[in-house]
């Protein structure tokens, strides 16, 4: 059996990682490099980098930083934020990316996924799904959130995995930032539609709410951010606690 995975993420905006509630309301939270380092030396088992005002602003994702990261540590770095095409993905990977998180092209041009997974490998091309939920749907937002698109999410994590991609990095919009718990029945309703990896994203705020996403969504990874970056616990204090419930973890 696979070990569930802690994921912190790096949001960053202007150079620095930022932090806020429900996509609004960002707050510093410090300087990638250090925070990455601190994230490595806590046995994070991965780190997600997402430049999360790229696609927005038209421009390309802070090479230099994404080389600047990978430098210092030794985990496995997944990168997102303003790809739009093949060759920003070889950039990202040659700047020691492991994984590349699309969302906002792969949107608007499916055939992103496709091509990138034929290119590089499905073990390489993480989709990013951010999920508002409406009357009678969750509905896929694009643009770093700012942007709705009237798809349903349930429908775009299938086609995404159909097309080639490797993992869903799943965010649920009402919960991010809240501490509030992961939104369980949108992860569960994913992971029900998907057979490739889900992270689950936006929520954690106490011990209870790893073991939960796991148990009860069936989540194969979970990420959290702020809970993180403020200190309020650690990557090592999640592992021990999911480790003593009886959830394998590499400790």
């Amino acid at each position: 059996m696979l070990s569930k995975r802690i994921i912190p993420c790096l949001d960053i905006k202007a150079g620095r990682v930022v932090k806020g509630v429900k996509f609004l309301g960002l707050r510093d939270a410090g300087d990638p490099v250090s925070v990455a380092k601190a994230y490595d030396a806590q046995g994070a088992d991965e780190l997600i980098f997402l430049d999360i005002t790229a696609s927005i602003e038209n421009r390309k994702i802070l090479l230099a930083l994404v080389e600047k990261i990978a430098r210092n540590i030794f985990m496995p770095f997944t990168v997102g934020g303003g790809i739009s095409e093949i060759d920003d993905i070889r950039n990202i990977l040659n700047a020691g990316a492991e994984k590349v998180s699309l969302n906002t092209q792969a949107v608007k041009f499916p055939e992103l996924i496709s091509s990138a997974a034929k290119r590089f490998g499905s073990q390489c091309i993480v989709v990013a799904i951010d999920a508002k939920k409406q009357e009678d749907f969750w509905e896929v937002f694009i643009n770093g959130g700012r942007t709705p698109t009237g798809i349903d999410a349930l429908i775009w994590a299938e086609k995404a995995a159909r097309l080639g991609a490797g993992e869903i990095l799943l965010t649920s919009m009402d919960c991010d930032g809240t501490k509030n718990g992961y939104d369980l029945k949108l992860t569960k309703a994913i992971t029900d539609k998907v057979n490739i990896p889900v992270i689950a994203s936006g929520g954690a705020g106490k011990l209870d709410d790893f073991y939960n996403v796991f148990t009860q969504a069936g989540a194969d990874a979970a990420l959290a951010a702020s809970l993180f970056h403020y200190g309020k616990l650690s990557v090592k204090q999640v592992k021990e606690y999911l480790n003593k419930r009886g959830i394998n973890v590499r400790l």
